[in-house]
């Protein structure tokens, strides 16, 4: 198994510019207090450092 990464939505995109509406649906995210197991890759933690005033790492799973 792939390491993995728990995220959770803490904000609200309303007002947002809609690049990082778009980012928070890429990641699965739509709606508050959300979460979602992803793969942890580059790809990801770029979405998830993009917005980090919307989102919070919660738990990194290892093999």
């Amino acid at each position: 198994m792939a390491k993995t990464i728990i995220v959770k939505q803490i904000g609200s995109p309303i007002r947002r510019p809609e690049k990082q509406r778009q980012t928070l649906i890429g990641l699965g995210l739509n709606k508050m207090h959300k979460t979602r197991e992803l793969e942890d890759t580059p790809a990801v933690r770029g979405m998830v450092n993009k917005i980090p005033h919307l989102v919070t790492i919660i738990e990194e799973r290892g093999e």
